[in-house]
């Protein structure tokens, strides 16, 4: 490795990765979203049945994928603003991932019954 690389293909680098992964993720689901979406003006009928197929349970799962890719690319986002802008934010950069991190898992938890609950009731019912 070449003296002065911030990130010697441990944490940073996965989250480096994680960051593209999730980005390309994101701009995929919004590129979907945006022909859904335009959908209604060309049929109104065949928009009312792809978003049918929305309201089905393996979608709230890719629902909840989103939700994940979302909170992991704004926070570790505003992780690598610190890194770049932040006179001591390289030395910390692993600590804040880890922070990263856990505020992720926590948010995730709390997002589990708003995006699944209506998977799970109508899988198993009220």
């Amino acid at each position: 490795m070449p003296a002065g690389t911030l990130y010697r293909g441990r944490e940073g680098m996965w989250s480096w990765v994680a960051h593209r992964v999730t980005g390309v993720l994101i701009f995929f689901f919004l590129f979907v979203h945006v022909l859904d979406t335009a959908l209604v003006r060309v049929s109104p009928e065949a928009y009312d049945k792809v978003v049918a197929t929305y309201k089905t349970p393996i979608v709230a799962l890719l629902e909840y994928g989103l939700v994940a890719a979302i909170l992991f690319h704004a926070l570790n986002g505003l992780r690598v603003i610190a890194v770049d802008f932040w006179s001591k934010g390289p030395r910390y950069q692993k600590q804040m991932l880890w922070t990263v991190m856990g505020i992720w898992v926590v948010l995730m938890v709390g997002a589990l019954y708003p995006v699944l609950g209506h998977a799970v009731r109508e899988l198993f019912g009220s």
